[in-house]
Parts: structure tokens; C-alpha cells; sequence
């Protein structure tokens, strides 16, 4: 199949990829743009786990207030270079996900920043809930890890879901800005502040 100018640009758009690396996806799934997407999220995810291992001294912190100033949260996004630090599409991710912790109120950044004992007050409810339900231990154990699993993705904010796009996590969110960039980038802390609590 012949691949177009056009396809090249518009896959470029999507993935803000360079162009050769878009024109290769193209001819390696014979022009589908939708294939060629996720064949370059999949080579992004292997190019961002190398740079992850790169220091991240850089970086901004982000204040994002609700509206009705009755909600608040501080980020700390670092990246590797000043230079990206004021790019203004790193602004706005900063601002995407201080706006995702505000709806969300996460607990951690990943299931290693929960508190140990609350891991077990959840597998105990769990493992109640399910040998009351008259299923056989080993069963139970599996339910035990799946609900686990489903407690992390809810609370923590790496495996969470994005607010304004559900079909990608805040972690799939870096990796690709990672891709964009070509600096590690990942999220060190945050603390959202709400009247009241």
C-alpha cells in the first residue's frame, strides 16, 4: 500500500512522532493509522522505561485552585531540563493532572506509598466478604488479589484513569510525554488541600 503525505502528517499529529518513525508504523501495518498509533505507544512505552532510569532534577510546581477556592493542590512535575520545564505542553500536563488529583483525591502515587496497614484492613474485608459468600479459600485469595488490584487503580494516581480521557492512565499520560519530549519525566509528590478536611 502506498503511504501518503497526508497519513504521514496525520499520524504525525496524533503522536507528535518524527516523521520517519511515523512513515515505518505506517508501512510495518500496511497504512491503518489506528494500528500504526498504538505500534508507536508501544515503542514509546520501551524508549520511556530507558529514559526513566535518567535523573529528573528539573521541573516546575504547579498550583491549581477549584473554583470556589475551597479545593487546592501542589505538584511537583520534574523533567531533565529547564527547557521543557517552561514548555508550554508541560504546563498543561501539570495542570491536567493537578485537576485529575483534585477530582480524585488519590492516596499515593503508586501502591508502594500506601500505608502497609491499610493493604491489610482491605485484604481482611476482602477475604470476609468473600468467605462469608461461601467460596473456598482458594478462591477467596483470588478474589482477595483482584479486588486489590481494583483498590490500587482507584486510589492510586499512576494506575488511575484520566479525568478528561479515560481510555489512557496518568502513567500512559508520562510515558507518552516522556515519548514527546525525550526527557524522563515523572510526578515526586503532591498534596491537595480541602477546606474542611
Amino acid at each position: 500500500m502506498k503511504i501518503t503525505a497526508k497519513d504521514v502528517k496525520e499520524l504525525r499529529d496524533k503522536t507528535n512522532v518524527g516523521l520517519m518513525d511515523c512513515k515505518k508504523a505506517l508501512q510495518e501495518t500496511d497504512g491503518d493509522i489506528a494500528k500504526a498509533v498504538d505500534l508507536l505507544r508501544k515503542r514509546g512505552i520501551a524508549k520511556a522505561e530507558k529514559k526513566a532510569l535518567r535523573d529528573a532534577a528539573d521541573g516546575i510546581i504547579y498550583s491549581y485552585i477549584h473554583a470556589g477556592a475551597k479545593l487546592g493542590v501542589l505538584l511537583e512535575l520534574s523533567c531533565e531540563t529547564d527547557f521543557v520545564a517552561r514548555n508550554e505542553k508541560f504546563v498543561e500536563m501539570a495542570k491536567k493532572i493537578a485537576m485529575h488529583i483534585a477530582a480524585t483525591d488519590p492516596i499515593g502515587i503508586t501502591h508502594t506509598d500506601v500505608d502497609p496497614a491499610l493493604i491489610e484492613k482491605e485484604k481482611e474485608i476482602y477475604r470476609a466478604q468473600g468467605l462469608n459468600s461461601g467460596k473456598p479459600d482458594n478462591i477467596v485469595e483470588k478474589i482477595v488479589e483482584g479486588r486489590l488490584k481494583k483498590f490500587f487503580k482507584e486510589n492510586c494516581l499512576l494506575d488511575q484513569p484520566l479525568i478528561m480521557d479515560e481510555d489512557i492512565t496518568i502513567d500512559q499520560l508520562l510515558k507518552d510525554a516522556i515519548n514527546t519530549f525525550g526527557e524522563n519525566i515523572k510526578i515526586n509528590r503532591f498534596s491537595r488541600y480541602e477546606i474542611g478536611r
